[in-house]
């Protein structure tokens, strides 16, 4: 019974956090009661917590996760000063002559979006409130319009620069790491987030366009569900003045990167201060709306990495009593080795998809698993992107999707939550379809980094 402790504090964790109770103090409070009885009856070393203060003063100088608050901010001063919503309206006039034109215009915006803030909650929300009254307006199906919403807004867990990646790299750094010392390599190799940004821009302009190509097809089947909307010839030069200026900032950031010009903290802080400028320039830049967004970015921030340091001490606990050992010797026993373990992996992190935010399961699950499927000799980057995807489509999925949580509290009561459910299915046969494809050829996310980095 006591070797199967790590497996029943990390349901004891699951049953709390379901519950409600904040997620870093429910980490934490579960390991460090844990901790506490499995001293008293002789099971559990305390000298394991004497490492935490090193833990949580490394995570402190990670230069890495200085990108989290910067693209936060970024985002946040997109939305505040309306770049974002002039975006889509522009993108809209662009594609307005099209059949499905609307809703092809939501799929880029909205990849753009999710590009620049990365976080599911707030993409969905935004392209919620900015796009879902104009497509009901404009004719489209409830079904179709909140399909292409949802599905647009999970988007942020795959194209870099986002959130979910930098935390997500950062994790598995130390995975890999961890994975290499174990196999007693003493010179470790290192996977950085700018790999991970890299890997995951293929497979994610992969999903843009599939989303693309189904409201096109999808116009043609079912013409009622995609209305065309006829605008004015002469909106080109209002749409290129509101396109230019975001669109450039994001490939900038994006680009810097992948050129290996600056670092992701770097070119964090370079869109935080371009987004600054085109609020300036836009003359939506005040002390009011400065302190709106300083405050949210802060909010976020310090939730993120309050949650860092509850999952260093859940993990550091776990560790402690033996769950390394345990969950390595379950992989090793089931059937079909790496495949089989790697299988397994997704299919937990599918289904925790449904209670844990993708921040939870970053910290919590990914340093557990990680070091066992990254020592069978799986490719970090894929296994990174993968994790991303397989995320992306959990918060997807019905009844539990967290994104269809955030849209719901935005749709108007005319908006059935079946209707949500129906627009959703296409976009998750989409992503399934691209995970399979990964699984069978992996350089779709692997070959980039080499020949950028190797």
């Amino acid at each position: 019974m006591v070797e199967f402790i790590p497996f029943i504090m990390f349901v004891a964790v699951c049953m709390v956090l379901m519950s409600g109770y904040p997620v870093a103090l429910s980490l934490a409070g579960t390991a460090l009661i844990f901790a506490l009885v499995g001293s008293a009856t002789g099971h559990f070393d305390t000298a394991f917590l004497m490492a935490l203060p090193n833990r949580v003063f490394g995570t402190i100088e990670n230069t890495t996760l200085i990108a989290v608050p910067l693209f936060i901010f970024m985002g946040v001063m997109l939305e505040k000063s309306r770049l974002s919503e002039d975006l889509l309206e522009s993108m809209a006039d662009l594609f307005g002559n099209f059949r499905s034109g609307l809703g092809i215009s939501v799929v880029l915006v909205g990849a753009l979006l999710a590009a620049s803030t990365g976080i599911v909650g707030a993409t969905v929300v935004t392209m919620g409130l900015m796009s879902l009254p104009t497509m009901l307006k404009r004719g489209y199906s409830p079904s179709e319009a909140t399909g292409v919403i949802a599905a647009t807004g999970t988007l942020g867990q795959i194209i870099p620069p986002s959130i979910a990646l930098v935390l997500l790299g950062d994790t598995l750094s130390g995975a890999y790491q961890q994975a290499q010392l174990n196999m007693g390599i003493f010179a470790p190799k290192t996977v950085s987030t700018g790999d991970l940004f890299v890997g995951a821009l293929i497979p994610g302009l992969i999903l843009v366009v599939l989303y693309c190509f189904y409201l096109v097809l999808s116009s043609k089947l079912a013409p009622v569900k995609t209305p065309q909307v006829l605008v004015p010839v002469n909106t080109l030069s209002r749409a290129m003045k509101n396109l230019v200026p975001p669109v450039f900032l994001i490939l900038t950031v994006l680009g810097s990167i992948l050129a290996g010009v600056a670092t992701p903290t770097e070119a964090a802080g370079m869109g935080a201060f371009g987004a600054i400028a085109l609020a300036a320039v836009k003359g939506q830049l005040t002390m009011h709306k400065l302190r709106e967004v300083a405050q949210n970015t802060t909010q976020v921030t310090s939730m993120v990495f309050f949650i860092l340091i509850g999952a260093a001490i859940f993990s550091l606990i776990f560790r402690g009593f033996g769950g390394e050992e345990l969950v390595e010797e379950f992989f090793s026993s089931l059937p079909g080795g790496v495949v089989g373990a790697t299988l397994l992996v997704m299919a937990v992190i599918f289904l925790l998809g449904f209670i844990l935010d993708f921040i939870e399961i970053t910290f919590v699950v990914v340093p557990i698993v990680g070091p066992v499927l990254l020592a069978m000799g799986i490719d970090p980057v894929w296994l990174g992107v993968m994790i991303a995807i397989n995320l992306q489509t959990s918060f997807l999925t019905p009844p539990f999707g967290f994104a269809l949580f955030y849209l719901r509290g935005v749709a108007p009561d005319t908006v059935q939550t079946i209707d949500m459910y129906k627009g959703v299915i296409p976009f998750i046969l989409m992503q399934l379809l691209l995970m399979l494809v990964l699984s069978f050829y992996p350089q779709i996310a692997t070959w980039l980094p080499n020949q950028l980095y190797d």
